[in-house]
């Protein structure tokens, strides 16, 4: 077996799958908006199914609010699976 694989088993046997899920899913946030976003993103965390994303720009907070839902479909989908239904712009 691959080594993922192996990982993959065992974190669903240690019952920390969604845990790695959300972990992942902040760690793409990066990727996902681009250097520039990233670059004013100070700190994001999921709390339930809610992703917290603090910002140092105001004009960008106003932006990123109107691409909430889009922003969600490309998370999930880079994460293989539904993590978050809302993203909350401080």
């Amino acid at each position: 077996m691959p080594v993922g694989e192996i990982l993959d088993m065992m974190i669903e046997q240690a019952g920390m799958s969604e845990t790695m899920d959300r972990y992942k899913l902040c760690y793409l946030w990066a990727e996902i908006v681009g250097p520039s976003v990233n670059r004013m993103t100070f700190r994001r965390y999921v709390e339930g199914d809610v992703l917290h994303v603090y910002l140092t720009s105001a004009p960008l907070k106003s932006e990123l609010s109107f691409l909430r839902p889009k922003l969600v479909e490309r998370l999930n989908e880079a994460v293989g699976k539904t993590v978050i239904s809302d993203i909350i712009i401080h």
